[in-house]
């Protein structure tokens, strides 16, 4: 079985991830083929948006416990392995110049909550909820959720999450601006096909300059960024899609981004 999925669909890449007998658990043949998929997707100028999910019940469960408990003695370095493999993949999907997707299609777990917060866009299916679940095991947080979650949802509620492995259901992730929007089972494939026909038609390379500058801007100093956004807003609007959108904007008429 390929443990993630990869379909094109026009403009639009879904990774899927496949392993739904054990939650979507990620063990090094998932960490593996994510990394793989993210790259593809990244580099291919024909993808405008990507969706990441996950087959079955669950979106993700997290690090595979059953793996980890097989590497024995060399725990260690199995798990600096995994955990840099599965960095590579998510380093890739947060520096890509298009947006990312997350359909929560169920519950997520340790590394599936990292997962799940590193979205422009996150929908989450109303069974879902979220569990931080790394200290239930003696673990401590990968997958960038110690540096996510607390700029999120606050410095306290990431504490209670990751500390105490407080659950947090899909209508309080939705309070506390984890999720974008909240869908029902039903209907989560409909409202993620519509947010991603909308960043299909949206200006992909000042979407991909403006990611970066909010990932940026959390380390930056303020007069450091200022410099940045001046210098990226210089470069986008010697670009095709500024001529268009403001072409568009004085003509009256709705602009049209693919191609530009």
């Amino acid at each position: 079985m390929t443990t993630v999925l990869l379909h094109r669909d026009g403009a639009v890449a879904r990774i899927v991830l496949n392993r739904p007998e054990s939650g979507n658990a990620i063990d090094p043949a998932l960490a593996d083929r994510l990394a793989e998929v993210a790259a593809d997707v990244a580099a291919d100028p024909a993808i405008r948006c990507v969706v990441l999910t996950g087959a079955g019940r669950l979106f993700c469960a997290g690090g595979d416990v059953s793996a980890m408990a097989a590497a024995g003695d060399a725990a260690n370095a199995f798990l600096r392995a995994l955990a840099d493999t599965l960095h590579s993949a998510l380093r890739t999907l947060a520096t890509m110049p298009k947006p990312l997707i997350v359909a929560v299609n169920g519950p997520a777990a340790g590394a599936g909550l990292s997962l799940a917060l590193l979205g422009d866009v996150v929908i989450a299916a109303r069974s879902a909820h979220f569990t931080a679940a790394y200290t239930a095991i003696g673990l401590t947080p990968d997958g960038g959720m110690s540096w996510l979650l607390p700029r999120i949802v606050g410095l306290r509620r990431a504490q209670a999450m990751i500390l105490t492995n407080q659950r947090v259901s899909a209508e309080e992730a939705a309070q506390l601006d984890m999720v974008t929007c909240l869908a029902d089972d039903a209907n989560l494939d409909t409202v993620v096909a519509d947010f991603a026909a909308r960043l299909v038609a949206a200006p992909t390379a000042a979407i991909g300059a403006a990611r970066a500058l909010i990932l940026d801007g959390a380390t930056a100093t303020f007069s450091d960024h200022l410099d940045r956004e001046a210098a990226t807003i210089a470069v986008a609007g010697d670009q095709a899609e500024a001529r268009e959108g403001i072409a568009a904007l004085l003509a009256r008429r709705k602009p049209s981004f693919e191609g530009a």
